[in-house]
């Protein structure tokens, strides 16, 4: 997030509170834009919305950050959710998380239409045979990019390693592994309060951009209060949504994909990149929607796309509809669609209960240490999840053969090892952007397919 000192020029008078129209604008625009995975977005939102519009105030927006970076879901999205609740109530909201994800859903039917179209075309696995190892390196270097930024003491690192442990030796289960993290924040918020302040969250508002529509002045809007009616209301009407929904979906793929995104979207603590395991479970080994290479591609054309990375779903859904021809073998496009369709809708749905929900709590809770301590925690483990998302990918790029009784079997692929080396070069030494990465990685393996 780019920062500006204290004393720096900042109007002092407020912005006239933007229409509705006016946001609908926006966040529209921003479901196009939003390249970058969380920490892009976030940092769009962040340049946009407080440094230049000043729709929110630093740190109103900071608080907002935190609770969604405590909550399952794509914390990007959950933020744009929280601040159009803040601007235009329930509707906001429910504006600004829609179309967060609404351009993303239809570029990734398209791509993936085209992918199981004409995948088997030269150029296709061509571009995928470049992407996938920078696939692999971007995966390495958001787990290091979140550690060393969020991670500032040794107990905080010593639980990534742990977490690392857990999830590739033992297989615990993602869950154990949040809910653990979780309880030593809350202790370690106790006992060493400094350290856990210091890893948590995304620190204090360092910058004054200048007088804000919602500033840290800004008394308790009236939609912002919490009331137990009002929030029984939300919870149940999501809770009706989601019965109504799986009622009216058949009994077969797209039930199942019902039931499979609900549970993926209460257990994606930490972003895209910790949840991806257990989508690769269930939609690979359990229900076998899609292969274990499909998945690498379905991660790279979601890094390739406007919007948050778990939007992978909507591949995983269209995939799985499509080889099950869930609508016969005469309507693979429309069985695709309409799957692509139900991971999108159950993934994202909590999302919005949990925002407009939780909200009102959240609002009476600024900078309370019980609140953030457990955010360092999981951080911490997130941190390690992430890493052995990264080993995982990179075993199935770099041996493709290899099997789990004989890890490294089977022809090493020299080429996308060496691939994916550069393009973690790129990324760490160089600082180039994720889009930059992957297109001069498929044109690297373009360039290779025709070559050899």
């Amino acid at each position: 997030m780019s920062i500006v000192n204290e004393s720096a020029v900042a109007s002092s008078e407020r912005p006239a509170h933007p229409s509705f129209r006016e946001a609908f604008g926006y966040w529209l625009k921003l479901g196009f834009i939003s390249f970058g995975g969380p920490a892009g977005q976030i940092s769009i939102m962040h340049q946009e919305l407080v440094e230049r519009r000043r729709w929110i105030s630093e740190r109103r927006f900071l608080h907002a950050l935190n609770y969604c970076m405590l909550l399952p879901g794509p914390e990007a999205q959950q933020l744009a959710i929280y601040i159009g609740w803040l601007l235009h109530r329930t509707w906001g909201g429910i504006v600004a998380g829609t179309l967060f994800v609404l351009p993303s859903l239809f570029i990734l039917v398209l791509l993936t239409w085209i992918y199981l179209a004409f995948g088997d075309v030269t150029f296709v696995q061509g571009i995928f045979f470049g992407i996938k190892p920078a696939v692999v390196a971007i995966v390495v270097f958001a787990a290091w990019r979140i550690g060393s930024r969020a991670l500032r003491h040794g107990i905080l690192w010593g639980i990534a390693a742990v977490s690392f442990v857990a999830i590739a030796v033992l297989r615990l289960p993602f869950p154990v592994i949040v809910l653990g993290a979780a309880v030593l924040g809350f202790i370690g918020g106790k006992l060493l309060p400094e350290v856990f302040r210091v890893g948590g969250g995304h620190g204090n508002a360092a910058a004054s951009f200048g007088a804000a529509v919602i500033d840290d002045d800004t008394g308790p809007l009236p939609h912002t209060r919490h009331s137990h009616l009002h929030l029984a209301k939300l919870v149940g009407g999501g809770l009706a949504l989601w019965a109504v929904a799986m009622l009216l979906l058949p009994s077969g793929t797209l039930r199942d994909m019902g039931f499979f995104f609900s549970k993926a979207a209460l257990l994606t603590f930490g972003g895209a990149y910790a949840v991806l395991p257990y989508v690769y479970e269930g939609g690979v080994n359990v229900f076998g929607w899609l292969t274990a290479d499909q998945m690498i591609d379905g991660l790279a054309l979601g890094e390739s796309t406007p919007g948050p990375l778990i939007m992978v779903v909507a591949f995983v859904g269209f995939v799985g509809a499509w080889t099950h021809e869930i609508l016969g073998p005469g309507s693979p496009v429309m069985a695709g669609i309409a799957g692509a369709s139900v991971a999108t809708f159950f993934t994202f749905l909590p999302s919005f209960v949990f925002i407009l929900a939780g909200g009102p709590v959240v609002e009476s809770t600024h900078g309370d240490l019980k609140f953030t301590a457990p955010l360092s925690a999981i951080t911490a483990a997130v941190v390690g999840v992430i890493l052995n998302l990264g080993v995982f990918f990179g075993w199935h790029v770099f041996w493709p053969e290899a099997t789990a009784d004989a890890i490294f079997s089977g022809r090493f692929e020299w080429v996308q090892a060496l691939l994916a080396a550069a393009a973690l070069i790129a990324l760490a030494r160089f600082r180039l952007g994720v889009m930059s990465v992957l297109g001069v990685s498929a044109l690297l393996g373009l360039a290779y397919t025709y070559s050899a």
